[in-house]
């Protein structure tokens, strides 16, 4: 094409609704997860479906007649709706998603259980593009572009948009500044690109070597009664009572089964005939002998202890200190035998076991300073930061206290086989497919390090493991799990290393092998993964025509405090493979781009706000590489996942320095979908997909004012937030849905000015929040006519109310959202709405009080809030709740009475305001009763006395679910 800078795909259009559907059904909790998943953790993965459509949107021309003509015998592109079904295809979408998913969202509102899947194809992720499909791909992109666009992703992580784009054929760089990350990469995307099935057999036969190596080394430390096959070791942390000088074992509860029947408990006995006043006895009880009260009390809640002994409080502080001391103890108190059907039994530890913990201790005593020397085993300290002041609370202060001396010989043996055998692998296979082989078999290691440590534990409610990363943290765990060492772990490692490379290599299966040529030079490989700061980049100026990215998300995850825990250990098996991975003793936190305070922790209450601008400068740093980079039609992507608003504020502002122009975004709902009955709880469920073009010179044109462009912000805001919402977002989400196209109006007419000077009166920078405050009045005047039905406007409380269910969706939501929200509804703040009793404000979130919890008592009647006997109410919403309150504690005729004598059963204001809140508030029940009480008195209020209000009814939910199938109770 001639245009200079060719429009692509994504510019114009992205099939949101399907791919948040299908994102949704790649992360469900019932579903296997993509096999990039389970070779090795990484945290904040973006969807495979999500990723292939961004990378595709990036590279592919929209629809247009030229195209159609210059491919005559390709039905693909014959139409501009063959084209876009065409992506859907491509990315692995089969079948009618939305229709799908209507017909299995109005079952389960309706609580009818369909008969069938309405989704009669597998997850988007299971199809390979057809290699016809990716011969017409390469041929409209070569014409597009030249040559095989490149993809390059400059801050990698997990690797789904490497992997999506190597997938498609398309040559593919990605990098990443943590040597964890470059790791996972190597292994879970580039490898599978450049062998496929040919390291199969190999990492079959060598993995059960290293495996029976393992076993034969450890097995003494693990002996099993006569026909036992244990599989999990469960343990309790335990100090000593600061009255009694007794041990307590901190016990959250002292469940090891629930299930009716089949229930398993421990029972803490403090005294018997023939003993007392020593150590307790921890003795495991089943079925009928477990009492459930006991069962389900405990010594220990939210880190405040309770002495058996004299059902005292210990202090949490004791605790720590404890802890911190090094006197804190750990007791193995359960041991779990799996029973040939599968079927878990639980005993109490037996000589035996003893016995071999105290081997165990013996032997690594023994090879502890071999280990340590050799790098086998860490001995570094755990640095401070955001993360690790959790360890370091409870007395980790080595990366190695965070396992007991047992689980460090069993992840040592692992390490120091391992580097016996690289020499025997690289003599029978070569030195490239043998080191290949060899990395993909160290990284079980991170998979068994996940599972097996002082912060693994014992999930009661299912019956298996938790890993140490359920969240994305260093939280303690009171009672832990331990995996048996050498028949269990590492063979269940290897399992899931073979499925995840023998899956991984298949989904490559399409791409036809050998060097690619494109604008960066000769690839040897289909994927080139380099680790370094996405800053200073090892890739050629102006050679690529699409950087993907899915940057570190403000304060989201401590991406380099968390992989320490892997790093420390894979430097020494994964490092012998590839050591400029690892040239450092921990991770770089230096150069990392995340807002960490406790990187600037002697800076005192400067400390955020220094974070802030640390994150700040860095993402600009990135985003002015990316520019370098990028081809001068190139696109920039940029996924992004935050409701805070000082997270769009210093990523917008990064881009608009960085010199980018933002096209266009598009939210896509990415995040797991959140049960019904949860409603309790809020998130940003959308990620937004930011499309960015290198910034034109846009000459002397004048200086530009935040007042010159409010009208287009507005505008922008009004017309996003009304076209997505038909695609089904709302809630935070819309909100979020805004922010690009307002930073879309500004970064057109960059630099644009505040309209307050700064405090010497001069001219100062917009920062995009402020442009972003106008966004969300407009979200708010939008939704508030879609709540009430008409432009109403009862006063600002009320709306504040009406708003905060309308876009959370729940009683808790952040602070920082509360506070814009409610200078969006009307100049308000967090502290009015508090002394109107109508939030709560806790740490670092608000609360939306219930009606009883509005009850003034004060001797000053005249203050908001619920006053059954008021004489008049300063805002709606104190008439409304005080009505609720009536109804609930004294029944729906006494709250009719208390309305008639105040006039609000006529009141327009009063009915405008509950006809907001019924369309607002969640209507969810969980086992028959409503999760928000308000919903439940609102809906028996409305039925009985006010009829002009619509409710939302259920039988409209059966009819649209009964259009595309049959049903059963």
């Amino acid at each position: 094409m001639t245009n200079t800078k060719p429009r692509v795909l994504i510019e114009d259009w992205l099939p949101v609704a399907e791919l948040g559907v299908e994102s949704r059904r790649e992360r469900a909790a019932s579903s296997a997860l993509p096999p990039l998943s389970y070779l090795h953790i990484w945290w904040a993965r973006r969807p495979l479906v999500a990723s292939a459509a961004v990378v595709l949107g990036g590279v592919l021309p929209p629809w247009s007649e030229e195209l159609a003509a210059a491919f005559p015998t390709s039905p693909q592109v014959q139409t501009a709706s063959a084209y876009r079904r065409w992506l859907l295809h491509l990315v692995g979408i089969r079948g009618d998603v939305l229709g799908a998913h209507a017909e299995k969202e109005a079952a389960a509102l309706a609580g009818i259980r369909l008969k069938h899947n309405p989704f009669d194809y597998k997850q988007a992720y299971r199809y390979n593009p057809d290699e016809s499909d990716l011969k017409i791909l390469h041929q409209i992109l070569v014409w597009t572009w030249g040559e095989l666009p490149v993809i390059a992703d400059p801050t990698a992580g997990g690797g789904s948009i490497p992997f999506t784009s190597a997938r498609l054929g398309l040559p593919t760089f990605a990098n990443d500044l943590n040597g964890v990350a470059a790791s996972v990469l190597h292994a879970s995307v580039a490898l599978p690109a450049k062998f496929g099935s040919d390291l199969n057999a190999p990492l079959k036969k060598w993995g059960g070597v290293l495996v029976n190596r393992v076993t034969e080394a450890l097995a003494p430390y693990f002996p099993a009664q006569q026909g036992e096959k244990i599989t999990r070791y469960i343990w309790v942390n335990a100090v000593h009572c600061p009255r009694t000088g007794r041990l307590v074992p901190l016990l959250p509860d002292k469940w090891l089964r629930k299930s009716k029947g089949y229930e398993a408990a421990v029972e803490l006995i403090t005294e018997e005939e023939g003993y007392h006043q020593g150590d307790p006895i921890l003795r495991v009880v089943t079925g009928g002998q477990v009492d459930r009260e006991d069962a389900a009390t405990g010594t220990i809640k939210r880190g405040v202890g309770v002495s058996p002994y004299d059902n005292l409080v210990i202090d949490g502080d004791y605790i720590k200190a404890e802890a911190q001391s090094g006197r804190m103890q750990q007791l193995l108190y359960a041991v779990v035998v799996t029973k040939p059907n599968g079927d878990a039994e639980f005993r109490s530890p037996s000589s035996l076991d003893f016995e071999a913990l105290r081997s165990a201790a013996e032997e690594f005593a023994r090879v502890r300073p071999i280990w340590e020397v050799q790098g086998i085993i860490p001995c570094e300290e755990i640095p401070d930061g955001n993360k690790t002041k959790e360890a370091k609370n409870f007395g980790f202060y080595h990366w190695s206290d965070m396992f007991t001396h047992r689980q460090l010989l069993v992840h040592g043996t692992f390490g120091d086989e391992f580097r016996k055998m690289i020499p025997e692998v690289r003599a029978d296979l070569g030195e490239e497919l043998g080191d290949a082989v060899l990395f993909e078999l160290a990284a079980m290691q991170g998979k068994a390090l996940n599972w097996n440590s002082r912060l693994s534990s014992w999930n009661v409610n299912y019956q298996r493991m938790r890993s140490v990363f359920d969240s994305h943290n260093f939280a303690m765990k009171w009672t832990f799990a331990e995996m048996e060492g050498a028949h269990d772990i590492y063979g269940w490692a290897l399992s899931q290393a073979l499925k995840s490379y023998r899956d991984l290599s298949a989904m490559y299966a399409s791409v036809q092998p050998g060097t690619i040529t494109a604008s960066a030079g000769e690839f040897k490989s289909l994927v080139e993964v380099s680790q370094g700061n996405a800053a200073d980049l090892p890739w050629k100026s102006g050679s690529i025509a699409h950087v993907c990215m899915d940057p570190p998300y403000y304060d989201n995850v401590m991406y380099a405090e968390l992989a320490d825990y892997f790093y420390i250990w894979e430097k020494g098996t994964m490092g012998a493979l590839v050591p400029e991975f690892f040239n450092d003793a921990l991770t770089d936190k230096e150069n990392e781009a995340v807002a960490n305070p406790a990187r600037f922790a002697a800076m005192g209450r400067r400390k955020k706000e220094l974070a802030d601008l640390d994150y700040e400068s860095k993402m600009t740093a990135i985003f002015a590489e990316a520019r370098r980079v990028l081809r001068d039609d190139g696109v920039l992507s940029v996924m992004f996942t935050h409701k805070r608003a000082e997270a769009w504020d210093t990523l917008g502002m990064g881009l608009l320095q960085a010199g980018f122009t933002i096209e266009t975004s598009w939210p896509v709902n990415t995040e797991f979908e959140h049960s019904l009955h949860q409603a309790n709880m809020n998130s940003a469920a959308s990620t937004i997909m930011l499309v960015c073009r290198k910034r034109d010179d846009n000459g002397d044109r004048g200086r530009v004012y935040l007042d010159d462009i409010e009208s287009e912000i507005r505008e922008a805001a009004r017309t996003a937030a009304q076209r997505f919402q038909q695609d089904g977002i709302d809630g935070v989400d819309l909100l979020l849905s805004t922010y690009g196209p307002t930073l879309s109006v500004i970064s057109r007419n960059w630099p644009v000015y505040s309209s307050v000077p700064d405090d010497e009166g001069r001219d100062k920078l917009l920062r995009p929040e402020d442009a972003l405050d106008l966004a969300r009045e407009e979200v708010v005047q939008l939704r508030r006519a879609r709540l009430v039905g008409k432009a109403a406007h009862v006063d600002d409380v009320t709306d504040f109310v009406l708003m905060a269910w309308d876009i959370f969706g729940a009683r808790e939501f952040p602070y920082d959202t509360a506070r814009l929200l409610a200078l969006a509804v009307g100049g308000l703040d967090v502290e009015s709405l508090e002394r109107a009793k109508i939030v709560k404000k806790k740490s670092g979130s608000v609360e939306l009080l219930a009606p009883a919890d509005r009850l003034r008592r004060d001797v000053d009647s005249e203050l908001p809030g619920v006053r059954p006997e008021a004489a008049k109410f300063e805002y709606m919403i104190d008439a409304v709740d005080t009505a609720l309150y009536i109804a609930d504690v004294d029944g729906m005729p006494a709250a009719k009475r208390f309305l008639d004598r105040h006039g609000y059963t006529s009141d327009g204001g009063f009915l405008d305001t509950v006809q907001g809140l019924v369309n607002a508030i969640p209507r969810t029940k969980a086992k028959g009763t409503w999760v928000i009480p308000e919903a439940g008195l609102l809906d028996t209020l409305c039925t009985l006395y006010f009829p002009t209000v619509t409710l939302p009814e259920a039988e409209d939910l059966v009819a649209a679910a009964e259009q595309g199938s049959l049903f059963e109770a």
